[in-house]
């Protein structure tokens, strides 16, 4: 099974979590060999990569995150799995923080991003979104 959107029983629960304080969303991207744009699309049918377009997602859409007040706090490139099955290996993992749970609603529903986010969904074979509570003080030892 993938997941390329939310379904909308985790929406419901992302929109019943506290909206008042900072999030963190982990993001782990598995891409597509060939990006699958719409007929239509200006981008249907180059041969563009399914890295190529989520690239193409991520610089048309920074200065909508950067206007809601969202910012990239962590960036790595996944090497190797392992504790997991390796079929799970991404392409991509990042973390994505913003003000609050209500910037992050406003950016998937800004009409812009909507549009733009067409490149998102071309380029992503699979993916995961996990929102965190920012832990600001974490203990010395794991999980503390």
């Amino acid at each position: 099974m993938t997941y390329i959107d939310p379904d909308r029983e985790a929406w419901e629960i992302f929109k019943g979590l506290p909206r008042d304080q900072p999030i963190q969303m982990l993001n782990l991207v598995r891409l597509k060999p060939e990006a699958t744009y719409p007929e239509g699309h200006p981008d249907h049918g180059k041969g563009l990569s399914g890295r190529d377009a989520y690239r193409a997602y991520g610089r048309t859409t920074a200065h909508i995150l950067k206007r809601l007040g969202g910012r990239q706090v962590w960036a790595g490139r996944p090497q190797v799995m392992v504790t997991g099955p390796q079929a799970e290996a991404w392409d991509i993992a990042f973390i994505a923080e913003y003000p609050n749970a209500d910037a992050f609603i406003a950016m998937v529903r800004d009409p812009e991003y909507r549009d733009l986010v067409q490149h998102r969904t071309a380029g992503v074979a699979d993916s995961r979104l996990l929102r965190l509570e920012p832990v600001r003080e974490p203990g010395e030892g794991f999980g503390e």
